[in-house]
């Protein structure tokens, strides 16, 4: 009732009014760990038109990130619109009590708060030890998918709090999120919605249908081509639910969100990639990822920006285009990215952190403080304007810039939680 409540009052307060009906739907398509794979980012493994397409419909935030460099905590932070170290959710794990938080509020309850029809399609990876803490139980009125990943023993599927076990085309899943999203828009076309498809692709085990792997069925080595067949049925998916919302009248009233959920997991599907590290790293290749927002007839098409935004702006982002205000008790860290999409500004003046076990990072404006390897002594200095590869430490150089990040960093890292338990993966060393 509170937070139903406070939506309302945010809701008749706002500056940017909608009718009841015309309200825009939000969408936001989650890939997991994907790199710059996709053509817009420069990759050159495959042909990727749909994700293309995406991109060109709207703006691409080249400086986009995410919040942690592994799949669960990059959840909490998107699902919640604050920084996963503010409840100690910084690694992943499915163990009892290792959930998100009853405490913490969902963007499902946000959005259902403000009369939205809630779905979530796919991957959950926030905890199902009971029904306390299953989607439905967050604020979907929809679900259908599993808990974390496919082959960790999440193989059991579930519609709403019913087991369906194994689907028949486990561990391929990108075909089945598609139809089931096109659905959910068809029977919510007339109501505002907001639905999150959290895709398996192309996270492991890498898997493909016979069409795309008779496609890459010529690539030299076969994991590659596996991983390339995978990436064309995420990319066909992709097609096919924004084809439905064209079909469906649904286009200039829905804000599409397309990112991915941590960087690059495989590095062999990526051969031109220039950015440091990978899954697991706070280097830029574990935490910069794939950003599209696209809005017909909203945010200019074909736009890109370097400003640098970070997946918890879309939490504050569909609050405000539902007509809507954040409430400051909500303590978001996130901001809303609308006036960046409609050239109402082109700059957002923050900082933006990360830690992960001993690894840690902050960046504010062309600057870049992190430490990522186990064996560093200290930080590095990264001026990412001239070096997005992250090779060139300037701390001696810069020993005053070095020093503001780092007090910063420290500063932030006093109002976060610690770990509320640990991986014994939480530094690498490989990938320098």
């Amino acid at each position: 009732m509170k937070i139903a409540v406070l939506g309302l009052i945010g809701y008749l307060a706002c500056a940017v009014v909608f009718a009841a009906d015309s309200r825009p739907n939000i969408m936001v398509l989650y890939v997991d760990d994907m790199g710059y794979l996709p053509g817009f980012t420069g990759g050159t493994l495959l042909e990727t038109p749909n994700m293309d397409a995406l991109a060109s419909s709207g703006m691409v935030f080249t400086d986009g990130y995410v919040s942690s460099p592994i799949c669960g905590p990059s959840r909490v932070g998107l699902m919640t619109g604050r920084y996963q170290a503010r409840t100690g959710h910084d690694a992943n794990s499915r163990k009892p009590g290792c959930e998100l938080l009853l405490s913490e509020t969902t963007m499902a309850q946000r959005m259902k708060a403000l009369g939205y029809k809630t779905g979530i399609i796919g991957k959950w990876h926030l905890g199902m030890t009971d029904e306390r803490f299953f989607p439905t139980s967050r604020g979907f009125d929809f679900f259908i998918g599993h808990e974390g990943n496919v082959n960790e023993g999440s193989s059991l599927y579930y519609r709403g709090l019913e087991k369906i076990g194994e689907i028949d085309s486990h561990p391929i899943t990108s075909e089945l999120w598609a139809s089931e999203a096109c659905t959910f828009m068809e029977e919510n076309r007339s109501e505002p919605f907001f639905l999150y498809v959290a895709f398996n692709a192309v996270h492991t085990p890498h898997a493909a249908g016979k069409a795309a792997m008779e496609e890459f069925a010529g690539m030299e080595k076969k994991r590659v081509g596996t991983y390339a067949a995978m990436a064309r049925e995420l990319d066909d998916a992709i097609g096919r639910i924004m084809g439905k919302m064209k079909s469906l009248g649904l286009e200039e009233n829905t804000l599409v969100f397309f990112i991915s959920d941590n960087g690059k997991a495989f590095s062999g599907g990526y051969p031109d990639d220039v950015l440091r590290g990978r899954k697991w790293y706070v280097f830029e290749g574990g935490i910069r990822v794939p950003y599209v927002v696209s809005w017909k007839g909203r945010i200019p098409a074909g736009t890109r920006t370097s400003t640098p935004v970070i997946q918890l702006d879309v939490l504050p982002t569909a609050i405000e285009v539902a007509g809507a205000q954040v409430d400051p008790k909500w303590e978001l860290d996130g901001v809303s990215l609308l006036p960046l999409l409609t050239g109402k500004t082109d700059t957002i003046d923050r900082a933006l952190y990360w830690r992960f076990g001993t690894q840690y990072a902050i960046r504010q404006g062309q600057w870049k403080l992190v430490k990522a390897l186990e064996d560093q002594k200290r930080p590095f200095l990264i001026d990412l304007s001239s070096d997005i590869g992250e090779q060139n430490d300037l701390t001696g150089a810069h020993p005053e810039k070095a020093m503001e990040l780092q007090e910063k960093w420290d500063e932030w890292n006093r109002g976060m939680q610690p770990p509320r338990w640990t991986d014994g993966r939480w530094n690498r060393t490989e990938g320098r």
